[in-house]
């Protein structure tokens, strides 16, 4: 298969890899920025897409309880079991297809993901919600992925420009740039990014656009990397304490038949964490 094969680049270089992962290098500063209130509270983390798991393990090094890394290959999750087993960080991987992670519910603090991950998920929507249901309450979102407009850059050196074949709206489009070489990825705004997430019970504690790229691969020095285009986007998020039911669209009342005003007080502080729930 075609995840096997391209995963086999995590054997290939497991050395190199094995180093990177002990010096926890892979984590960018903004990553670590916005990561580090989470962190501190020694979360147990999910990564959706862990590929070779570099990611697991710095973020195990910044302060993570544990780390499950999901990932569609066999190859990229023996790998990085062995590499995580050689530094004794604390990290399990189990190989799943995303969404639909064979995990229970409300079963992380953290779910972390991106770099390279939302390009191979054809529904955002279900992506979204198995999400919500792998976080606790109160538990955080945490995606740091290549911005929806990077398709749109082309790699010349001289000045930046846009490809004239791609659309920013379009749903596809076919990589032939490096490593891809013709893979199909799926295309999605930065406004559906955010609308999927909302709409699936949590709430946007942060938002930032950034120039540099998550990822410069050798002998390229793309002049659309200048510092003048997003190159990347960080989006931080919590799920709701309590939450309707995802296919629900109608608000929900609850009639209270003691009136008592410490009764009333009562429901409506346990009332005021969910969304479209009202007291009467």
């Amino acid at each position: 298969m075609a995840w096997e094969a391209a995963s086999q680049k995590h054997v290939r270089e497991y050395g190199d890899l094995l180093a990177q992962a002990a010096s926890g290098s892979s984590l960018t500063g903004t990553e670590r920025d916005l990561l580090r209130e989470v962190l501190r509270c020694s979360p147990r983390v999910v990564h959706l897409q862990s590929g070779h798991g570099l990611d697991d393990v710095a973020l195990v090094q910044a302060g993570a309880r544990s780390v499950v890394g999901i990932d569609y290959s066999q190859v990229a999750v023996r790998a990085a079991q062995r590499r995580a087993d050689e530094l004794g960080a604390a990290c399990r991987y189990v190989a799943a297809v995303v969404p639909g992670a064979p995990l229970a519910d409300a079963s992380a603090d953290l779910v972390y993901t991106g770099k390279g991950a939302l390009i191979w998920m054809p529904d955002l929507t279900r992506w979204a919600r198995d999400v919500a249901r792998l976080l606790r309450p109160s538990g955080h979102l945490f995606v740091y992925e290549a911005h929806p407009a990077v398709p749109l850059w082309t790699w010349d050196e001289d000045q930046p420009r846009i490809r004239v074949d791609r659309s920013y709206f379009a749903r596809s489009h076919v990589n032939d740039t490096f490593p891809a070489r013709g893979a199909v990825e799926w295309q999605w705004t930065l406004g559906q990014v955010v609308s999927a997430v909302a709409a699936a019970g949590m709430e946007i504690l942060h938002l930032g656009e950034y120039p540099e790229p998550f990822w410069r691969p050798g002998g390229v020095s793309a002049a659309a990397w200048s510092g003048r285009l997003p190159n990347s986007f960080a989006l931080l998020a919590r799920r709701t304490r309590l939450q309707q039911h995802p296919e629900s669209a109608h608000p929900v009342t609850v009639l209270l038949v003691d009136d008592h005003p410490l009764v009333r007080q009562g429901l409506h502080a346990v009332l005021s964490a969910a969304d479209g729930i009202t007291a009467a």
